[in-house]
């Protein structure tokens, strides 16, 4: 059952993910708002989708990561 819970957790964020990165480019946003704004919408303190908290927040930990490693990679370089 944990591998449901997994492909669940992984399945509903990616595809909040996706959908919000889609809306808030057509809004002439970056992608990053939009993920920002999923990671949002999932988590654990807003009603609607229910997923394992302590996957979810080790997910969010790698999600951190990238994140930064994103805005990093659109910040131009001084050399």
């Amino acid at each position: 059952m944990h591998s449901f819970d997994l492909l669940l957790t992984l399945t509903g964020g990616l595809g909040a993910a996706l959908a919000g990165g889609y809306v808030t480019h057509r809004l002439g946003l970056s992608p990053i708002v939009g993920y920002l704004f999923a990671g949002v919408l999932v988590g654990p303190y807003t009603p609607g989708f229910v997923a394992d908290q302590h996957l979810a927040e080790q997910m969010a930990e790698i999600g951190v990561i990238l994140l930064m490693f994103g805005v990093r990679s659109i910040q131009p370089s001084s050399s």
